[in-house]
């Protein structure tokens, strides 16, 4: 025999949340309003009847309030830890009773509030179309990242590149022996050359096809991580950013969702949470008073890495707009990320909130993937009902035939979970480092045992607003007298050149150099190896660049120049000029091959 739920069929919230479990449960629970089944059960007072839900077991057992509603849940797949919770946690069983009786005292207001935050029509919500859509979409955000690294490899890493892959590995070989697999996990260790590099950024980019297509996801995925984490560390300086850890963890949460759905599905809107929150929460913890005061965007549009054309017009806003948008966009990082667990409606808010703020950022600013990459995040804040909402039945159709899996096993859930479970302490421990904090020690041994495998990473962008555009500019001269400009694809040079847009692609030597203007050259390896470069005439090298103005011979000598950058007004703009630029000094002083690098 079933065994039976009775509830107050004249109640709304009762009637509401009823509808909602049996939904859950299906026939594994019969559902029946007291006024119906009082007559059956006169062991149970009409007051009790009134007072809570009973749930009468298939042996005729007598439950009630809580426990009844938990018992309720437990034949629901994957429900039943709220049962076990209320049977071993200590304390957890007294707190469930009383939050309880606290919501029955109040079930109109309860109902209106439930109304208001899951709808009329609350089902238990359905994500198999959210994640295939997902997963798709996650493949070409991949297959972005290794393309975009892919062209530029040779110029950067390669035996003729700025900083050759194989000197990295001879040199940690020697230094850490067999630890080195530990330290640095990379497929490169059997090979560095070039036809290596090639082959791991080709493979990569013909996985992300397969992912896309829905081939082998499963498999797909986890060379994928494997993959881009070896370009993680043969990158070296060209893979310091954020999004790149950001792009490996989302990759292998997603490995993590294509095995056990709702655990990475979980994960994933963890990971969500943390990169908006903590970039919020750096912007203030730095002190910068232009986040204090909310200047911040009267100069991040022109002193950004790459601006867009669309930057310009947007630092042309009064400065009250700017104001506003900078608070509105604390607001997003700092108050919405916490909606993310919330009940749907709530969840829909933060979603909707998150992906404005990275529609604006990627409309005037070149970020890669990165804002495509978050914006995909916020695709996992909505469900099925959702997405059906938005997308033609036939295509919406063509996805649910495709999307429906089986669930997981459940050994293979209880592993992923706990897994999950591991994943999130760690990132609560560098969390706590962040803010300051001083983790037990066991914790911290743990998450640095596990940081070069990257399943959780330490986020938070742009700190420190940078208030002036200092640029260096690489000059070269066959006489030491007449010098002449090479130009970048991407980042500023020519001032009336129009800002390029470069989305989703990466052009790491244009970044490297952003950040080369705010350090001493002394300290920065890749930069004397580039000027050698540049001195040699490295067909690797110069591809990554936008003009050689010593096409047939290589110049005597270059430089770098230090110039300062804003935007050009109104009326110079009218006639093609962007920038005005102010000559600083020199960056790095005049070199040539026959003198020592350092």
């Amino acid at each position: 025999m079933r065994p039976v739920l009775i509830y107050d069929g004249a109640c709304a919230f009762c009637v509401y949340w009823a509808r909602y479990w049996q939904n859950l449960t299906g026939d594994r629970v019969q559902y029946r309003t007291y006024q119906d089944a009082a007559a059956q059960y006169p062991a149970i007072p009409l007051g009790e009847f009134q007072r809570a839900v009973q749930y009468v077991t298939s042996d005729g057992r007598i439950e009630s309030a809580a426990k009844a509603s938990f018992l309720t849940l437990s034949q629901a797949p994957g429900k039943g830890i709220w049962l076990a919770l209320y049977r071993r946690l200590p304390g957890f069983a007294a707190l469930a009773e009383f939050g309880y009786a606290f919501i029955a005292a109040r079930r109109p207001a309860m109902h209106r509030l439930s109304l208001l935050l899951w709808g009329r029509n609350h089902v238990p919500p359905h994500y198999d179309a959210v994640t295939f859509v997902f997963l798709r979409a996650f493949g070409l955000i991949y297959l972005s990242a290794f393309v975009s690294f892919a062209v530029q490899a040779p110029g950067l890493i390669g035996s003729h590149g700025i900083l050759p892959l194989e000197a990295l590995v001879d040199a940690v070989r020697a230094q850490a022996g067999a630890a080195r697999f530990f330290y640095m996990p990379m497929v490169f260790w059997w090979s560095a050359s070039d036809l290596a590099i090639r082959s791991v950024c080709w493979t990569g980019a013909a996985l992300s096809v397969l992912l896309v297509f829905n081939v082998l996801p499963r498999l797909s995925l986890f060379v994928l991580y494997v993959l881009y984490l070896s370009l993680l560390y043969a990158g070296q300086d060209f893979m310091t950013y954020q999004w790149d850890v950001f792009l490996i963890e989302a990759g292998f949460l997603s490995l993590l969702m294509s095995v056990a759905r709702m655990p990475g599905l979980w994960m994933l809107r963890w990971l969500l949470f943390r990169f908006m929150f903590m970039s919020g929460v750096v912007k203030l913890a730095s002190g910068d008073p232009t986040w204090w005061n909310l200047s911040a965007l009267s100069f991040h549009f022109f002193t950004q890495p790459l601006p867009t054309p669309l930057a310009w017009y947007a630092a042309q806003l009064p400065r009250q707009a700017l104001e506003f948008a900078c608070a509105s966009m604390l607001v997003i990082e700092l108050l919405l990320p916490f909606l993310i667990f919330c009940p749907r409606r709530l969840r829909f808010i933060a979603g909707f909130g998150i992906a404005l703020l990275q529609v604006c950022i990627l409309l005037t600013g070149n970020y890669n993937w990165f804002n495509l990459q978050t914006l995909l995040l916020c695709l996992l804040l909505f469900d099925d009902a959702a997405l059906r909402t938005v997308l033609p039945a036939r295509l919406a159709a063509w996805i649910r035939t495709r999307a429906a899996v089986r669930p997981a096993r459940r050994v293979v859930a209880v592993a992923a979970s706990l897994l999950a479970v591991l994943i999130v302490s760690i990132s609560l421990v560098q969390m706590d480092e962040r803010f300051g904090g001083a983790p037990p020690s066991p914790a911290r041994n743990l998450a640095a045992f596990i940081e070069p495998l990257h399943l959780t990473s330490n986020y938070g962008l742009f700190a420190v607003m940078t208030t002036e555009r200092d640029e260096i500019v690489i000059e070269g001269s066959v006489d030491g007298v007449q010098w002449r400009e090479y130009e970048f694809r991407y980042k500023p040079g020519d001032p009336s050149r129009r800002p390029p847009w470069n989305i989703p692609h990466q052009p790491r030597l244009d970044w490297q150099l952003w950040f080369a203007a705010l350090e001493e050259p002394g300290r920065l390896r890749w930069f004397a190896h580039f000027l050698q470069r540049v001195l040699e005439n490295e067909p690797a090298v110069m591809t990554l660049l936008e003009r050689n103005p010593f096409p047939e011979q290589p110049p005597r000598y270059v430089r770098a120049a230090f110039y300062d950058y804003t935007y050009a007004d109104g009326t110079e703009k009218a006639d093609g000029v962007w920038w005005h630029r102010r000559l600083l000094g020199l960056y790095y002083p005049v070199v040539r091959l026959k003198s020592s690098i350092p």
